[in-house]
């Protein structure tokens, strides 16, 4: 995989783009023409790779027990609440607010990526991300994904692994 120089950041770089970068880690950026009136982003994003959806997660931000918490799944899944609510420590998950989620992150609903936040959340990151060398994450936009190790992932988020997704 390929890092991107300083100035391929400066002319197109996200947030997440740039933590990345900053933190030295490789990974490769794919974009894609997105299609507003495709029915699921990460779906979507899959296709648009041509990479399966088992290795492509969307980031959704939940809420547990009061607390916004980032929950890390496969497109080809759903998340589980209880088990999110579980592995974050806490009773009950629900899913935040997108405008609160939007605020907080710092990114647009289907372009919400797990680095680079305005405001760094907890995160879980489905522990089936494990099974694959990469997986794919949004990279901060719609029509953007970057493709990394979950090994680097989970350590720049600071991620709990646990199973919180189902198929």
């Amino acid at each position: 995989m390929a890092k991107k120089s300083k100035k391929q950041q400066q002319s197109g770089g996200t947030p997440a783009t740039v933590a990345l970068t900053a933190a030295g880690v490789a990974y490769t950026v794919h974009a894609y023409d997105h299609d507003p009136s495709h029915p699921s982003y990460g779906e979507e994003a899959a296709e648009a790779m041509g990479v399966s959806p088992e290795r492509v997660f969307k980031t959704l931000v939940a809420d547990v027990d009061g607390a916004l918490t980032v929950a890390v799944v496969p497109v080809a899944g759903q998340l589980d609440l209880k088990a999110l609510a579980s592995a974050a420590g806490g009773k009950r998950a629900t899913m935040a607010d997108p405008a609160l989620a939007e605020r907080t992150t710092g990114y647009v609903r289907g372009g919400i990526s797990p680095l680079g936040q305005r405001k760094k959340l907890p995160t879980v990151l489905d522990a089936s991300a494990t099974a694959h060398e990469t997986i794919c994450v949004s990279a901060g936009r719609r029509g953007l994904e970057v493709e990394l190790s979950p090994k680097d992932l989970t350590a720049l988020t600071n991620a709990i692994l646990a199973p919180i997704g189902r198929a």
